[in-house]
């Protein structure tokens, strides 16, 4: 079943009309973006995740001619699909458009259905309904754990997108379909272009493995099955983008490659995340002080998109699309570091700088971390240093009565930091000509301005100070009048890491005394 929002007003809002000379019938196609979306239907699934979220705000408030957003939406955790929507609207990434104009809401329209089931779990009503009225599709969709079980990343990541495929061939208006993959779906191959590499292993026996062998027989094989890929993320991708450009004669697709997507540049707010997953959970840590050792080869480039940069690029790919469907299917490596690229030395000083500049209230340590390649150093030292501090908060906090929390915060981002390490310790070259040539496109259009594709002259110490501010503000709900507070507790604990180092090299120097004089003695 299908739920709408209300309009939360009636005030009118404007959007763009285009120049005459970009008039086109109904059924014809525009060269230019934001006319592209007038009166267009549009799905998307996984619209509830970091990225979907910021997708569906950009399209509401920036494409405003739009005709209806439609978002796949499962229950979970007790609550309907319907239920769920009701949430979802009240979301502060549309913080914006309540403010501004509200009426768009009413073009949010929730579908009841589930990626992971047979058909998508879509009642009659409403598949008939998205195969007559849809004509753009955004699959973002799909397990981004690095550790999921095999059988639940194929589920999710290549069944999934498989029975989506299936639904668009039946959609009767259909112009443009882009299926979100990873930049790391060849993490095994040191240059990526933008082409479809051949899988480990032919997508559809992978799903005939998948749902004819039983569960425990896939976990005792799925070693084997991912071979050289880092974890079955990066392998389900890989075998899923495959099986997309099997439809690629049928369909008209494309593929977005972002590679580590991180706080918006600018678009819902400079630095809105909403989740601590990766990079995030690393960079809120560091502020915090409770990080001190990250195991990470600081020579190499690192490669991270903000994800309002992401959405633009989804955004526009769709409508490249639509005008110039290719075969094979087109790739957009959606990534920075052959475009602006940055160093992880260079990115964890200026984060480093940045939490000092600006503490937050729930500071625990003085900041201040290494990246290391011996393993062996950095588990010592992530032992003294994390865990040991950990466990004697805990132990205080139980005295008190209280609950402890450390030592499971602690277990949780040391296995956040061991399942990126392998993207930490490698470089990878990622061409993008079509990210540029789709970017230097938009920029010729009127849309240029708010629809930014790439990273390109993006000064990024003003970034990072920007997301760490909106880890501060949007994760930690610190806000900023508690900053004068925060600067006074660093100072406090600037001391007392001083105190603590005088202490110990005090201690060392007795130590050192005390073997003098027995080796004299």
């Amino acid at each position: 079943m299908m739920f709408k929002a209300s309009p939360e007003s009636k005030d009118l809002f404007g959007k763009d009309v285009p120049d005459e000379n970009n008039n086109v019938a109904a059924d014809e196609l525009t060269d230019s973006l934001v006319p592209f979306y007038e009166g267009k239907n549009v799905l998307v699934t996984g619209g509830t995740g970091f990225l979907g979220k910021v997708l569906i705000e950009k399209l509401l408030r920036s494409c405003v001619g739009i005709s209806t957003v439609y978002m796949l939406l499962r229950p979970k955790r007790g609550m309907t699909s319907e239920q769920r929507y009701r949430e979802f609207v009240r979301h502060p990434v549309f913080e914006r458009i309540r403010s501004k104009t509200p009426q768009l809401l009413a073009k949010l329209v929730c579908v009841g259905g589930d990626i992971s089931l047979p058909l998508l779990g879509l009642s009659d009503q409403d598949r008939h309904t998205l195969v007559e009225r849809v004509q753009v599709v955004f699959h973002v969709a799909a397990t981004v754990r690095f550790n999921e079980a095999l059988i639940e990343a194929a589920i999710l990541n290549t069944i999934g997108t498989k029975q989506l495929l299936e639904l668009c061939i039946g959609m009767r208006q259909l112009q443009s379909v882009v299926h979100v993959s990873t930049a790391y779906s060849n993490a095994c191959r040191r240059e990526v272009d933008e082409v479809v590499y051949p899988p480990p292993m032919d997508p559809d026996r992978f799903i005939q493995c998948v749902q004819l062998l039983p569960g425990e027989v896939i976990g005792a094989i799925a070693g084997q099955l991912q071979g050289a890929h880092p974890n079955t993320y990066t392998l389900t991708k890989a075998i899923t983008e495959q099986l997309v450009a099997q439809y690629a004669d049928r369909l008209p697709l494309c593929i977005v490659r972002p590679s580590i997507v991180t706080g918006a540049m600018a678009e819902p707010y400079p630095g809105w995340i909403d989740n601590v997953h990766g990079i995030t959970g690393i960079m809120m840590e560091i502020g915090r002080g409770t990080i001190s050792s990250i195991m990470c080869d600081e020579r190499c480039t690192m490669d991270v998109i903000p994800v309002d940069v992401v959405c633009n690029t989804l955004i526009a790919a769709a409508w490249e699309n639509a005008n110039t469907t290719t075969t094979p299917v087109r790739v957009y490596n959606c990534t920075s570091g052959q475009v602006n690229g940055i160093k992880w030395h260079e990115y964890g000083r200026i984060t480093q700088r940045c939490a000092v500049r600006n503490p937050t209230k729930h500071v625990l340590l003085y900041p201040g971390f290494q990246f290391r390649t011996n393993r062996l150093v950095h588990k010592l030292v992530e032992l003294v240093l994390h865990f040991l501090p950990a466990y004697l908060f805990d132990a205080l906090v139980r005295a008190r009565g209280g609950q402890p929390i450390m030592t499971r915060l602690a277990r949780r981002f040391q296995r956040a930091a061991d399942t990126g390490e392998f993207f930490a310790m490698h470089e990878w070259i990622f061409r993008n000509g079509n990210l540029r040539r789709l970017g230097d496109r938009v920029r010729r259009d009127r849309a240029a301005l708010s629809f930014r594709c790439d990273v390109t002259g993006l000064d990024w110490e003003t970034y990072i100070e920007a997301y760490m501010l909106g880890i501060r503000r949007f994760v930690l709900l610190d806000e900023m009048d508690s900053l004068e507070q925060a600067r006074a507790k660093l100072r406090r604990l600037l001391w007392f890491k001083r105190t603590v180092q005088l202490a110990g090299l005090l201690l060392l120097y007795y130590m050192c005394v005390l073997v003098f004089y027995s080796a004299v003695v």
